[in-house]
């Protein structure tokens, strides 16, 4: 409304393809055992509603597997996005232990 106001023109793109998750992933098995051998429990593995990256990737190389994961992002896409500090180093770690099981 404001941009409007101010008369600027503004459009949506469609925003980011979807992707549905592989259960029987060679690359998620990977990233659970890393996750579980790290930190001794085992990762909460789910699908959410977010516009990734990877249905991008995805749709032009659909026989990719993967995963997203991160450190802990709060107030996402807003004035009030922080990132968790301290998460980053389980982040780091994680990352650094599957790309040395990836063949």
């Amino acid at each position: 409304s404001v941009f409007a106001l101010a008369g600027a023109e503004v459009s949506h793109s469609e925003g980011y393809p979807g992707w549905a998750p592989n259960p029987q992933s060679k690359l998620l098995e990977i990233t659970v055992a890393s996750y579980e051998k790290l930190f001794g429990v085992k990762p909460k593995v789910r699908a959410i509603h977010a516009g990734l990256e990877c249905g991008l990737f995805l749709e032009k190389y659909p026989h990719l597997e993967m995963v997203s994961f991160g450190p802990t992002l709060r107030g996402v896409h807003s004035p009030d996005e922080r990132l968790e500090i301290t998460t980053v180093p389980k982040f780091w770690d994680l990352l650094a232990d599957i790309l040395k099981k990836v063949e």
